[in-house]
């Protein structure tokens, strides 16, 4: 419905005429750009989705004119409503998270010009490199607790500090929970996180009944870091295939810049500043 209300007449082309009700294209003027009856499209708009077929959905996607993250949330979706896993795997149902595989803490710490991190569909931060340990030094606080991307976002007044463009981080934040979410709907870490942050944050409920997804891939954004002060980095997001929801991080600055810099003042930083641990153990 969402999807719907946001293409205009125009934009598919579709005479707009007078008196509409609606925002956006009727049920009826959807189900004729995809080739189904209204009663069959009501029914999809309705969540009975299942036993849809893949060419009914790309013709409703087409319709709806759905971006790619869009497009593969429905079909999420939909292999759900049928029983069918997205990943082809069952992941794993435990909502805390394990300690890394040692062969992955060796390959974050091969990595040392770049903030490299690992994060699992639940937003949780679960391995980082000494330059990320550093860079996510105010999300990751003192370590009693998992630090949890989307809880440092919503919860922390710090967040407003660390993104320059808070209200962007914001809904990307909570774009890829709600595509998380399509691929797992009945992962319990996942609905406790939205239960808790729709009970303590107006702003995450109001973004999340906007029903907006994305895949985060790649692309750029500005941070503030209270050591360094302004960093504009690029990132990649990579699956680990071995754990399933996992992805790899990795920041990096566009050499010779000002950013590159601050990020070289920022790992002579961390090398000098103790990790709890060592001050644990001193």
């Amino acid at each position: 419905m969402t999807r719907r209300a946001r293409v205009s007449p125009e934009a598919a082309d579709i005479p707009a005429g007078s008196n509409r009700r609606v925002e956006g294209l009727r049920r009826s003027e959807v189900a004729t750009l995809a080739g189904v009856s209204v009663e069959y499209y009501s029914k999809l708009e309705r969540g009975a989705i299942a036993g849809a077929s893949a060419s009914v959905l790309d013709a409703v996607s087409r319709a709806l004119q759905l971006s790619d993250a869009e497009h593969a949330h429905l079909l999420d979706l939909a292999r759900n409503a049928d029983g069918i896993p997205s990943s082809g795997r069952h992941r794993r149902r435990s909502t805390k998270p394990g300690p890394p595989r040692p062969s992955l803490e060796w390959a974050l710490a091969s990595i040392t010009d770049s903030v490299a991190v690992v994060r699992d569909q639940r937003q949780n931060l679960l391995a980082f490199n000494d330059l990320g340990r550093a860079f996510y030094s105010p999300l990751i606080g003192d370590g009693g607790r998992v630090p949890n991307f989307a809880r440092f976002q919503f919860l922390d007044p710090a967040s407003h500090d660390f993104y320059p463009d808070w209200d962007r981080f914001a809904d990307m934040c909570v774009a890829v929970i709600r595509a998380e979410a399509g691929r797992d709907p009945h992962d319990k870490g996942i609905q406790d996180l939205v239960g808790e942050l729709s009970t303590r944050s107006e702003l995450f409920r109001t973004l999340w009944a906007a029903h907006n997804v994305r895949a985060h891939g790649s692309g750029k954004k500005r941070f503030h870091h209270p050591v360094v002060g302004e960093l504009t980095l690029v990132y990649e997001e990579l699956a680990i295939t071995a754990e399933p929801g996992q992805v790899l991080l990795i920041y990096s600055a566009e050499p010779g810049s000002p950013s590159a810099e601050r990020l070289k003042l920022l790992a002579s930083w961390g090398a000098d500043t103790p990790t709890t641990a060592d001050s644990a153990t001193s």
